[in-house]
């Protein structure tokens, strides 16, 4: 058995697809496939992780699509899905492995996602990519986010259990904890793999999230001219840039 501590999703990128892919493609469909469906000039997806997001995104809307990814760990797992695919979906993306804020893009994108993004970033980068997404957009352009927690929890928590997930003789799993410290959460995901009733493997990975409530991300988007809007899901924001 091993336990390591890392970042970026060094270790989180081995058991994200088999512990999450059906629960985080339905989660896309339900939330980003219509307002895709409706893009007509191009699509910005903001960590694009995996590209489970990216996929639907693909699937939903005849768009070209740029998604960025920075986290090596990650856009190898997304190349690998796009290898998976038929060359004219392929054709339609362009990945970008730099943060949204060097990604350099203007105007090129009547609709922005960001799934499970925005929580990562420390409040000085989320305002960076407000700005960024906010030059991406063409005017009357959408942004649609789900927000970060709004406040601390008390204490240390269950959040929940992914799997188990079975692979051969193994069984894959995880649990999921969070806890205050020092104005961010952590959220801990410790992972599991057994066999005949015994932890074979044990890793762990570790990610802060910043609290910031929605009054707070609604005037750091308005400082970049982009409007808060009604989303078109209870746990999604909104915002808009206005148009010419």
């Amino acid at each position: 058995m091993s336990e390591m501590f890392g970042a970026d999703y060094t270790v989180s990128v081995e058991f994200y697809d088999l512990l999450q892919s059906e629960i985080d493609r339905r989660s896309a469909k339900r939330r980003f496939a219509e307002a895709a469906g409706r893009a007509r000039h191009g699509i910005l997806d903001v960590g694009a992780g995996t590209g489970i997001v990216t996929e639907t995104l693909l699937t939903a809307s005849a768009a070209p699509i740029h998604a960025v990814e920075p986290a090596a760990p990650m856009r190898a797992a997304l190349l690998s899905r796009l290898a998976g695919l038929g060359a004219d979906q392929r054709a339609r993306v362009t990945l970008h492995a730099v943060p949204i804020e060097r990604a350099g893009l203007e105007e090129v994108a009547d609709l922005a996602v960001a799934s499970n993004i925005i929580a990562c970033l420390d409040p000085a980068t989320r305002r960076s990519t407000w700005q960024a997404v906010s030059r991406a957009l063409l005017p009357g352009g959408l942004l649609l986010f789900d927000p970060p927690p709004a406040e601390l929890p008390t204490g240390r928590e269950t959040v929940g259990r992914l799997g188990p997930v079975r692979v051969g003789p193994d069984i894959y799993g995880a649990d999921i904890t969070r806890e205050p410290d020092a104005g961010i959460v952590r959220m801990v995901f410790t992972y599991h793999v057994e066999r005949d009733g015994r932890v074979l493997r044990q890793q762990r990975e570790t990610f802060e999230l910043w609290p910031a409530s929605a009054s707070q991300i609604g005037a750091e988007l308005e400082a970049q001219g982009l409007q808060v809007v009604q989303a078109p899901s209870a746990d999604l924001l909104a915002a808009r840039r206005p148009a010419r």
